[in-house]
């Protein structure tokens, strides 16, 4: 990881980073994509569609398909299929997608951060 010197004045830089985390939001990008990789992290193990889909409240079938098959496209989660009757598949996180951790509880923390920020705007207005 980088030390990073927001206060940069240098504009090539300030693309560079503005690039970066447009990559970053557009692999993430979904409505279900985020709720899908925690479930994962909470895990703490490989988990089969239907655990999926039962854990990711409000989700159906297809769409959940769909958002799986581009986090493994983008590298984040992997799909095991088992060899058997009735196909076993398993979804589980990669180096990459494990690698979101600190990314993702810094945006829970800032998520908190926010609507205390808020609750505390409204209590006062």
């Amino acid at each position: 990881m980088t030390d990073r010197d927001w206060r940069c004045e240098d504009p090539e830089q300030q693309l560079v980073w503005a690039s970066a985390t447009s990559e970053a939001l557009r692999v993430l990008e979904g409505k279900w994509k985020i709720v899908i990789i925690i479930q994962l992290f909470a895990a703490k193990k490989p988990l089969r569609f239907s655990e999926l889909e039962r854990r990711v409240d409000g989700v159906n079938q297809k769409m959940l398909i769909q958002q799986l098959r581009q986090l493994e496209k983008d590298g984040i989660v992997t799909r095991t299929i088992y060899p058997q009757v009735p196909p076993k598949v398993e979804y589980t996180l990669t180096e990459m997608g494990i690698a979101l951790g600190p990314s993702l509880e810094a945006l829970i923390d800032w998520a908190f951060m926010r609507r205390e920020s808020l609750g505390d705007q409204a209590e006062n207005a």
